[in-house]
C-alpha cells in the first residue's frame, strides 16, 4: 500500500515539474542549466526514473523561479474535471509557436489535444520528432508542410494526417499567415 503512495506521489511530482517547466518554455537542457543541476537530472524527474531531495526540487524551482509552496499547491485538475476553459490551456510551445495543452493538470491522460499556432516560417524544430504512439491533427487554417519518413506534404485548411509517432516526422509553416492546427497524438508525449 505505502509503494502506491510512493508511485502515486512521484507521478504528481513529474506531472507538476513538467507542468511548470512547459508554461514557462523551458527546455529541460535548459532548466537543468538555470537551476545548476546535471543535464540529465530534469529528464530522470520527469520519467520517474529519479525521486529528487527537497533540496534538489528546491534548487530546480528556483531556476523557474517558484518555491516549493507553490509548487505543491497549485490546482491539478482531478478526473472529475470535464470542461477547460481556453484560459486554461497551458502554452508548452516555443518562440513563434504556441502548443496550448488541454486539460494539462489532469492526471493520469491518456490523449494529448493540443491546438497549436504556427507563425510563418516556424516549424517544430530544426531535427526530427519520433515516439511511441499514434497522432492525427486537422489544419484549421493556413498552410502547413507535415514531413513523414521521407515524404513531404503540404496540408491547407480542412486537410489532415494521421501516422505512427515512430515514424521521424517534422512540421512547419511554409505560408505566409498565421496556421492554426488541432492535434491529438496517444500517449501523450508531454
Amino acid at each position: 500500500m505505502a509503494r502506491d503512495h510512493d508511485d502515486k506521489e512521484d507521478r504528481l511530482v513529474a506531472m507538476r515539474l513538467r507542468i511548470v517547466r512547459k508554461s514557462k518554455g523551458l527546455s529541460q537542457r535548459e532548466l537543468a542549466r538555470r537551476a545548476g543541476v546535471g543535464s540529465g537530472t530534469i529528464s530522470q524527474i520527469e520519467s520517474m526514473s529519479l525521486k529528487p531531495s527537497v533540496s534538489v526540487l528546491k534548487r530546480i524551482l528556483d531556476g523557474v523561479p517558484m518555491d516549493l509552496a507553490t509548487f505543491f499547491s497549485f490546482e491539478l485538475a482531478m478526473d472529475q474535471d470535464r470542461v477547460f476553459r481556453r484560459g486554461e490551456h497551458v502554452n508548452i510551445g516555443a518562440p513563434g509557436i504556441k502548443y496550448l495543452l488541454l486539460a494539462a493538470q489532469r492526471p493520469g491522460r491518456n490523449i494529448q489535444m493540443l491546438h497549436e499556432y504556427y507563425e510563418p516560417s516556424t516549424s517544430s524544430g530544426r531535427h526530427v520528432l519520433s515516439h511511441a504512439g499514434e497522432e492525427c491533427g486537422i489544419v484549421i487554417s493556413g498552410t502547413l508542410e507535415v514531413t513523414i519518413g521521407d515524404e513531404v506534404h503540404v496540408l491547407n485548411a480542412g486537410d489532415g494526417y494521421y501516422f505512427s509517432s515512430s515514424l521521424p516526422h517534422r512540421f512547419r509553416n511554409t505560408g505566409t499567415s498565421v496556421c492554426e492546427v488541432v492535434s491529438a497524438c496517444t500517449p501523450p508525449s508531454f
